[in-house]
């Protein structure tokens, strides 16, 4: 099939990349999950613009638009860093902070404390970013979720951030991390995202009541 912007999101869409089908059958499981987020995160968008007439308009929905595409990004990045507990190319990458960070404290760091135990941070980075974008696509916690990704992505702007092969433009981590930013500040979950119906219809996470009502107030 020829590669173009098409071809690519069908593909993804339909476990057909390289990324997926290095999984063998999991990629089903996988790609299950990911239609269950986005089918959600739609029918949580439907049921906000059914019920809050102020969230009918564009603004609103453009933010959402953008929400649910990085939450998309993010499951695509999650996908090679499986299977688990290591993927080679996660390793890979990991090794290139060794040489490539910023900061000699940091590339020493990825050394000598991250690389000998990538059974353990192997699980932990997949879980983070598929944290991010399940909070991305559903609206949850975005704010909270939100500046945890913005700590994750400049760790791998620093962490990448010298010349190498192959070439990384820092750049690209930077409008990444300013994004999450920006969602943070708009508390993007508000716009047709769990966030704005769990303020609408949970009266503890509205009133900010109880440490589960207080954390949802915030972290929305």
């Amino acid at each position: 099939m020829p590669k173009n912007p098409f071809t690519d999101v069908w593909q993804f869409l339909t476990a057909a990349t390289s990324d997926y089908l290095r999984l063998g059958n999991w990629r089903f499981l996988i790609l299950a999950l990911f239609w269950a987020l986005l089918l959600a995160g739609i029918a949580v968008a439907f049921q906000n613009w059914r019920e809050d007439s102020a969230q009918r308009n564009g603004r609103h929905l453009g933010i959402w638009l953008v929400r649910v595409l990085i939450g998309c990004m993010w499951f695509e990045g999650m996908l090679w860093k499986l299977p688990l507990p290591v993927s080679d190319g996660l390793r890979y990458w990991t090794e290139q902070e060794t040489t490539r960070a910023a900061f000699e404290f940091h590339g020493t760091f990825v050394k000598d404390i991250v690389l000998p135990y990538m059974s353990v941070f192997g699980p932990i980075v997949f879980l983070a970013e598929l944290t991010f974008a399940a909070s991305m696509i559903l609206g949850l916690a975005v704010r909270f979720v939100g500046v945890l990704a913005v700590a994750y992505t400049l760790q791998l702007w620093l962490g990448i951030y010298r010349p190498g092969d192959p070439a990384e433009w820092p750049w690209s981590y930077m409008f990444l991390a300013m994004l999450m930013f920006l969602f943070v500040l708009e508390g993007a979950g508000r716009n047709l995202g769990l966030d704005a119906w769990l303020r609408r219809n949970v009266p503890v996470v509205r009133d900010g009541k109880g440490l589960i009502g207080r954390f949802f107030n915030i972290a929305g």
